[in-house]
């Protein structure tokens, strides 16, 4: 008995000694990503990031992890940002990008030594990098500068004057880039550069943009490594083209020039097969609208026969990877909140192989989400609700037989009591079924009420689902039930759910919010006094407009918003904003843009709201922010405006401070509003 005393004793103190997540572990996590697997499959290169709180600062290192034993080893180590990692032919090189130096640039390290040497010596970031098949060549892309349009003579200085810096001046359309600010005069362009050093030779030319990396672009040596391909749209006033890209191969010796695909609609990320003989491609035909499933196609290494493979899926498909018998293309697609894994054979038979509630590769990376060795084994990032990512790796013809290959997050996991994640369905005003997940307090108890927290996310074309959310488990471990769901507009369900919304968002996506609180609260431990609803970027928006259609809500934020679609389209993308979701520049159809923008519905502003923005946010602007917390003022609304300094979009910037203060200051607001439990 006495010893089931001490045992019994033993399991609740080490029960008890497990804490709630709190806004300080954004300094424990660590973030995964870029899965670079060996040919044999017996390695996987791969990145940690991780945050510095001497620094306040985000570094990123490159590691290598074993595929059997598990075992693993740093490659890079220090205060850098280290990524894309690329294993050259021989594998007996690694290749990445890197800002030890100072500037971002391209380093090649000796496996076998040890030593590294940094290959460029750049004043443009290079991005993109690819090996040649030979391996003694790197590509890249990179803007060229170049004279601006227009320009004046100043007098000339006094030798020992110290005057301001000169006026900055713009003549593009597009002429600033959320996270990048004001885009100097000039073009990305592809280079090569030899992979022990030397000057670097540019091999594109014209004054186009090549393979931007923000728009899916991306950069493939021919397998006779003769030919460089790149996508852009090599057109007068591409700026003023909504259609997209198309496909480019540029010969390595001169430069020459082929156009291998030409129609409406955009063509990118060429994937050459390692027979050469084929290109998988991904494009969707252009059709207007903003949203518009993105398909994976396949043609001959010189542009004929294209083929459209993914004729019934009716998911955007990202990121190919062939087979090395050139017979099958492997990419992701999401699915009802999951990405999985896919095949497609030449014939356009589509497989999924994996299953269950996960997200595989990530819709945000900007590098590759997953590689595929010589024998068929995959190496992807994936992440569950209870789960942060961390890489495995399955043979693609038994994917059931997964392995994963790091554990960076388990033993803070194992210090934390986690809320269950609980996934639910109802049913909106027009029958349509909508998803949803709820994150319940650790401890929880239904026969209490808890302060419910709606969580919208932004795109609005983007996707929750079944992976693991560091804030919602911390509002969660605050006392809020928390609900996040995926209104019409969202993807993973299909191009016409997804464009549903087109000219006409917000609005009925509102309706679907509002229905899957209804359905939370029947659940019966909601408080209907203490409800609270956040969101950014497109979930700002909505947050915004249900400030304006219903005082249900005990408090919001709204976090970095839309508020007014005439000032929207001053932001980095409004041309493409006016002319895709409003199919009207404002002139054409002010009503429209008054009907959709929630600052003309400031007259019903009665909750409580905060308004939360970087101050070098270039894809809500600033402007917007203020408009909101103005309005909301001169209503005698409570209300506060946050402003995060040298932030962009998304407070996604480089000090993990300002990721912690963001959380707080959406948990403070609420809690000063409806409390705790």
């Amino acid at each position: 008995m006495k010893s089931f005393v001490l045992l019994a004793a033993f399991t609740v103190a080490a029960s008890a000694a497990k804490q709630p997540f709190t806004s300080s572990d954004i300094f424990e996590l660590r973030r995964i990503g870029n899965p670079e697997i060996s040919r044999d499959g017996k390695s996987v290169l791969y990145t940690v990031e991780w945050a510095d709180k001497i620094n306040d600062a985000f570094y990123t290192n490159i590691w290598l992890a074993d595929t059997s034993s598990g075992a693993q080893r740093p490659i890079t180590q220090g205060n850098f940002k280290d990524n894309s990692p690329r294993w050259s032919p021989d594998e007996t090189r690694i290749a990445y990008l890197s800002n030890r130096s100072g500037k971002v640039q391209v380093w090649v390290r000796w496996i076998d030594s040890g030593q590294e040497a940094q290959i460029t010596n750049l004043e443009q970031a290079p991005s993109l990098i690819t090996w040649s098949p030979d391996g003694k060549s790197i590509a890249y892309v990179a803007r060229v500068p170049a004279k601006p349009a227009f320009s004046i003579r100043m007098p000339e200085k006094p030798p020992t004057a110290k005057w301001a810096d000169p006026p900055i001046v713009v003549t593009e359309l597009n002429w600033r880039v959320d996270g990048s600010g004001v885009t100097p005069p000039g073009y990305t362009h592809v280079f090569i550069v030899p992979a022990t050093g030397g000057a670097p030779r540019q091999i594109s030319s014209g004054d186009y943009n090549y393979s931007r990396a923000l728009f899916g672009g991306g950069i493939a040596w021919s397998r006779d490594g003769k030919w460089l391909l790149a996508s852009a749209q090599r057109i007068p006033d591409a700026d003023y083209s909504l259609e997209g890209d198309d496909i480019f191969a540029f010969s390595v010796a001169d430069g020459a020039v082929k156009q291998l695909t030409n129609r409406k609609g955009p063509d990118i990320s060429p994937e050459v097969s390692p027979d050469g003989g084929k290109i998988a491609y991904l494009g969707s035909d252009w059709k207007f609208q903003s949203y518009t499933v993105t398909n994976l196609y396949v043609m001959n290494a010189d542009g004929s026969n294209q083929k459209l493979l993914t004729t019934k899926l009716d998911r955007d498909v990202r990121s190919p990877r062939w087979s090395a018998d050139s017979k099958t293309i492997y990419f992701l697609a999401d699915d009802h909140g999951s990405s999985q894994l896919y095949s497609a054979t030449l014939d356009g038979t589509i497989q999924q192989l994996t299953k269950g509630p996960q997200r595989l590769g990530s819709a945000y990376a900007a590098t590759e989400p997953f590689t595929v060795s010589s024998n068929g084994r995959v190496a992807v990032t994936g992440s569950t609700p209870q789960e942060p990512a961390d890489i495995f790796v399955l043979p693609a013809a038994d994917p059931a037989s997964k392995v994963r290959v790091t554990q960076w997050n388990d033993s803070l996991l194992a210090s934390r009591k986690q809320g269950e994640v609980e996934e639910f369905t109802y049913d909106s005003f027009d029958g349509r079924t909508i998803q949803a997940w709820i994150v319940k307090p650790p401890d929880f108890d239904a026969s209490k009420k808890y302060p419910l927290l709606l969580q919208i996310h932004g795109g609005p074309h983007g996707m929750y689902g079944s992976e693991f959310h560091h804030e919602m488990q911390l509002q969660a471990a605050r006392g809020f039930v928390v609900l996040y769901t995926n209104p019409r507009g969202s993807t993973g369900y299909g191009e016409e759910f997804g464009n549903i919304i087109h000219t006409k968002y917000p609005g009925d996506d509102y309706t679907d919010l509002m229905k899957g609180v209804d359905a939370l609260m029947a659940k019966g431990y909601v408080d209907s006094k203490k409800l609270c609803v956040t969101g950014g970027s497109g979930g700002g928006l909505l947050t915004a407009w249900i400030i304006g259609h219903t005082d249900r809500f005990a408090a919001a934020v709204s976090q970095y918003p839309v508020t007014n679609w005439f000032t929207q389209v001053t932001a980095d993308f409004g041309y493409l904003f006016s002319a895709l979701w409003m199919k009207s520049l404002p002139w054409e159809n002010p009503d429209q843009y008054i009907q959709r923008s929630p600052i003309f519905f400031a007259k019903n502003f009665k909750t409580p709201t905060m308004v939360l923005t970087g101050e070098a946010d270039l894809r809500t602007p600033m402007a917007e922010s203020e408009e909101l917390y103005f309005a909301l003022k001169a209503r005698k609304v409570p209300a506060v405006l946050v402003r995060i300094p040298d932030e962009p979009h998304g407070i996604r910037g480089a000090h993990p401070s300002h990721r912690i203060a963001k959380m707080e200051y959406v948990l403070g607001w609420m809690e000063k509003w409806v409390g705790g439990l």
